[in-house]
């Protein structure tokens, strides 16, 4: 999964910070055991001696030492265990302490990442895709076909097979979306529903609003001050998975705006990384707004959906105030 060194670098931190709390919990708790418990220590000082004097026998060749080790361990465990129980703790209040008992706190089992360590991945994901709170209400549990009929049913109906198709083969096949249609038509939703798809997969998602990501593509080519802090952001740009830009044509478009547009798209095609475009624009007011060579890189390299319909949005609110 596409994460930085840094944020690899802060699991294993965690994973660190987890071990140490509950060694510190352990320890705590062997202290309190050995003051409360009359012979315990002596028990567990046992434990080390009897299995030191194994290995000597061992070493020298006894054959029986092995299983007489096993024996006399088992003895102890048990008289350990007989008397925290007498003095009423758990049988297993001494046991190591792990926050996910499946890997030991370690991130891996038979060096496979272990399901709390993909967790961790997703997380930091969810948060680095800027759209966590959206995505909560914007998925495919929540689709539903009740605001479309007709043609703009079946237009819908094509865009959300087209936004599962796109889903099911992301690791197969480089290809990109773009999305059109009337404001309210469901447009941002499907591409709320491909995003959380994707991250909680593994996937790097970075959503830009189209004025944000102008307005950040002017910082990272104006404010020099600022463009080594602002470098990750520009590298995840054109790196991460997919790059979801949402209603372009909201932004004030020049040239400056024309160009910038052109080298992204133009860069994250050379990479073979996918793109998700939404726009209230038309496939002709595309073209006007922008230049002969961003509309033939649209039009020749991605999936091209038109969305129709009322708004959704206004008929929600209308619903919600009867």
């Amino acid at each position: 999964m596409p994460l930085t060194n840094s944020q690899y670098e802060s699991i294993r931190r965690n994973y660190e910070n987890r071990q140490n709390k509950n060694r510190h919990i352990l320890n705590e708790r062997t202290e309190q055991v050995y003051k409360q418990i009359a012979g315990y220590r002596e028990l567990d000082s046992s434990v080390s001696s009897v299995s030191v004097e194994c290995g000597k026998r061992m070493l020298e060749g006894d054959e029986n030492a092995l299983s007489e080790l096993k024996e006399q361990l088992h003895n102890l465990s048990a008289k350990k265990n007989h008397l925290l129980v007498s003095a009423g703790f758990p049988s297993d209040y001494l046991a190591p302490i792990y926050d996910c008992p499946d890997c030991q706190d370690t991130g891996y089992i038979n060096g496979e990442k272990c399901h709390c360590f993909k967790q961790q991945m997703i997380s930091i994901l969810y948060e680095q895709s800027n759209i966590h709170e959206m995505l909560e209400t914007e998925n495919f549990s929540n689709l539903s076909y009740e605001y479309y009929s007709g043609e703009d049913l079946l237009l819908f109906e094509r865009a959300v097979e087209t936004s599962k198709s796109f889903i099911q083969s992301f690791d197969k096949n480089y290809h990109n979306l773009f999305f059109y249609g009337k404001v309210g038509c469901g447009k941002s939703f499907l591409s709320g529903c491909i995003a959380k798809e994707l991250i909680e997969t593994g996937h790097s998602i970075i959503y830009f609003s189209a004025i944000g990501l102008f307005e950040f593509l002017s910082r990272y080519s104006f404010d020099y001050k600022n463009k080594e802090n602002l470098y990750n952001t520009f590298e995840d740009l054109y790196n991460c998975d997919l790059v979801i830009l949402d209603d372009l044509g909201t932004e004030v478009t020049n040239s400056f705006v024309t160009s910038q547009l052109f080298s992204c798209l133009n860069e994250r095609h050379i990479r073979k990384k996918s793109t998700l475009i939404s726009t209230n624009l038309s496939l002709e007011e595309l073209r006007e707004r922008y230049s002969d060579r961003v509309f033939s890189r649209i039009t020749s390299n991605y999936t091209v959906c038109r969305l129709s319909g009322p708004d959704i949005r206004l008929k929600k609110l209308f619903n919600n105030v009867k």
